[in-house]
């Protein structure tokens, strides 16, 4: 047995944790506290590679429908690989966004449906089928007119969250100068390079994102994507601080926290935003105004 240290203590918490495990089928079903919508809400879009991602990456969306009243809109870009398991994954992804207070939305107009083969070798191997999924998230696009776009850059590692953020430009650049939008590019299964929006998120918002993942129980009961998630999210929280501030800035005392890559397309084209932490308590609808 290795020698004892002063964080034992501190290590096996955090295993205690992970192994203590909540119930998917007790969770979230009074719904999260949400805001009403404004009469005027600003529409914020999240393209979701997979069900689940729009509560694992959801924490920009949580705090604009949470204190700002937005409305958030889940587009469920695919509903995963296995046949078998589309059905239920669409009904796990109603039931997260029913507590999440987002609206689900099916890409092609079909609840219940989604795109298949989103992924950069699709759009090489099949252009047709690329362009009919490219014009149907144009016409979105266009027709809902979002304040915020939310989906994965362009390194995220996993082939169908690249190909989501492909189809995504490729929409962007259809649109042209018919959108004028912040894009705010997220991360999940790679981190990215450059992120130019670190969110600090409260305790009570991180638990509200595991609670809405934990519903997606099929996802979970074959890998606990809930539980880990705090941990990714104050992994995240320690990188924002050198990449998105400074390289050798001091811990500014933020633990949890969502990294995002920041533009906005405008005039047709994308331009950079400058570097920022927003603190909870700062006002997010005014950033992204």
């Amino acid at each position: 047995m290795p020698p004892r240290t002063p964080y034992d203590r501190h290590v096996l918490a955090h295993l205690a944790a992970l192994a203590c495990g909540v119930d998917p089928a007790i969770p979230g079903t009074a719904g999260a506290v949400t805001a009403p919508l404004r009469a005027d809400a600003p529409r914020c879009l999240v393209f979701s590679p997979h069900p689940d991602d729009e509560a694992l990456v959801g924490g920009l969306a949580l705090r604009l429908r949470q204190r700002h009243g937005w409305q958030v809109v889940n587009v469920a870009v695919t509903l995963g690989s296995r046949l078998e398991r589309r059905a239920a994954r669409w009904a796990e992804a109603q039931a997260c966004c029913a507590y999440l207070g987002f609206e689900l939305l099916s890409p092609i107009g079909v609840p219940g449906q989604a795109f298949e083969r989103i992924t950069p070798e699709a759009a090489h191997a099949d252009p047709a089928h690329w362009q009919r999924a490219v014009q149907a998230v144009a016409a979105l696009l266009r027709r809902l007119q979002p304040r915020v776009v939310v989906a994965p850059h362009a390194g995220d590692g996993h082939g169908a969250h690249v190909g989501t953020h492909r189809l995504v430009r490729d929409a962007l650049e259809a649109c042209g100068d018919a959108v004028d939008a912040h894009l705010c590019w997220s991360e999940y299964w790679a981190t990215q390079a450059e992120p130019r929006l670190r969110l600090e998120l409260e305790a009570g918002e991180v638990a509200q994102m595991v609670t809405a993942c934990a519903l997606h129980a099929g996802e979970v009961a074959r890998h606990p994507y809930h539980l880990l998630l705090p941990a990714l999210l104050t992994d995240s929280a320690r990188r924002g601080t050198e990449r998105v501030g400074a390289p050798g800035s001091t811990a500014d005392g933020v633990l949890l926290a969502a990294l995002y890559g920041w533009e906005r397309w405008t005039a047709g084209r994308p331009a950079p935003m400058p570097p920022r932490t927003l603190r909870a308590a700062e006002d997010l609808d005014a950033l992204l105004c």
